[in-house]
């Protein structure tokens, strides 16, 4: 079987990927599913994807409300993920010319979509 990547590349997200991420507060990388992943707390809000269905290399992440509907009509650049689309989650392909505040834009929002989430209120 011919694939596009090489295996190396398929377990290594680009380091841009990796610092927006880091940059976010309480967040851990891990592998999850065999695919690097961040989590806020204990919940995942974005993993790299680049082996689940194609040799195309995308991240899913968490996003708001309303935004997957809007994002996927740029289907050059987003796409409804597998396994977590039916949740309102977002995929971005990284296989692509690619702008990466854009990129960081949905990083942040996925964050922020997992971490609301898991704030109590106090009191």
């Amino acid at each position: 079987m011919t694939s596009t990547l090489s295996e190396a590349r398929a377990r290594v997200p680009p380091p841009a990927l990796r610092e927006l991420c880091a940059a976010l507060p309480d967040v851990t990388e891990r592998l999850s599913h065999g695919e690097p992943a961040w989590f806020v707390g204990k919940r995942l809000f974005l993993t790299l994807a680049d082996h689940h269905h194609d040799d195309r290399v995308a991240f899913w992440a968490a996003a708001p409300e309303g935004a997957q509907e809007a994002l996927v009509r740029y289907p050059e650049r987003y796409f409804r993920p597998p396994y977590y689309g039916h949740r309102g989650w977002i995929g971005m392909w990284l296989d692509v010319p690619l702008d990466w505040d854009e990129a960081g834009d949905r990083v942040r929002e996925a964050h922020e979509t997992i971490a609301k989430a898991t704030r109590r209120p106090i009191g």
